[in-house]
């Protein structure tokens, strides 16, 4: 869907997103001008477009298994879009989901070079990680290990002159491999309980929140 109205459309008026009810506003072009409407417009189909890349990336995460949880991060913590928790038998994996496109994407350790841009890729995962563990560990009263993800959907190749310390970098097809390949560390009832923990909106929120009671059942 392009979103673009031809001048035999009518009426005269031409949708563009709302922030807060997700839900699409009107305008009236003469009160813009023909720049700030050309931008407006532009703006919201890229926001409709990430809202899609958004949506298949959390379809795809869903497909790891039964024995997988998945909280999407950008709901609760604030996070950017394509951000996720994955609880599994392997661990907890806070994975950041970057769309390349067929562009080439190179690592020589941290940094990543895409089309001669060296965005902070590495940064932001590992950033994503330490929120997800702080936020979880405050609340279950414990430790909560959460390992960085980076995850690239897109066709072009991934070239390694060097890994990133401590964060996992995977193509996006190949996550449920990588990530089912990392063992059996937690236990399934552990994983329930930490889902619980991660999908409830006060975990990722200031306010006073008890700690949760690992002694009671699932």
């Amino acid at each position: 869907m392009t979103g673009l109205l031809h001048s035999s459309d009518s009426p005269a008026i031409f949708p563009t997103p709302r922030a807060q009810s997700g839900q699409d506003d009107y305008l009236d072009p003469a009160r813009q001008s023909p720049r700030e409407w050309m931008r407006a417009r532009r703006e919201a189909r890229e926001r409709r477009r990430d809202a899609a890349r958004h949506q298949r990336a959390a379809q795809s995460l869903n497909s790891l298994g039964p024995s997988w949880e998945v909280v999407d991060l950008q709901r609760f913590a604030g996070t950017g879009p394509m951000t996720f928790l994955a609880i599994g038998p392997g661990g907890v994996f806070a994975v950041t989901v970057k769309d390349h496109g067929r562009t080439k994407v190179a690592f020589a350790g941290d940094v990543v070079q895409i089309d001669g841009r060296r965005p902070k890729y590495v940064t932001e995962a590992r950033e994503n990680a330490r929120l997800a563990s702080t936020a979880l560990s405050r609340v279950a009263g414990i430790s909560v290990p959460v390992m960085p993800v980076l995850a690239f959907a897109g066709s072009g190749v991934i070239t390694f002159y060097g890994m990133p310390k401590g964060c996992i970098v995977s193509a996006y097809q190949e996550l449920g491999r990588v990530l089912n390949s990392r063992g059996n560390r937690l236990a399934q009832r552990t994983v329930k309980k930490l889902f619980a923990l991660a999908d409830h909106p006060a975990t990722w929120s200031n306010a006073a929140f008890d700690r949760y009671d690992w002694s009671k059942g699932e």
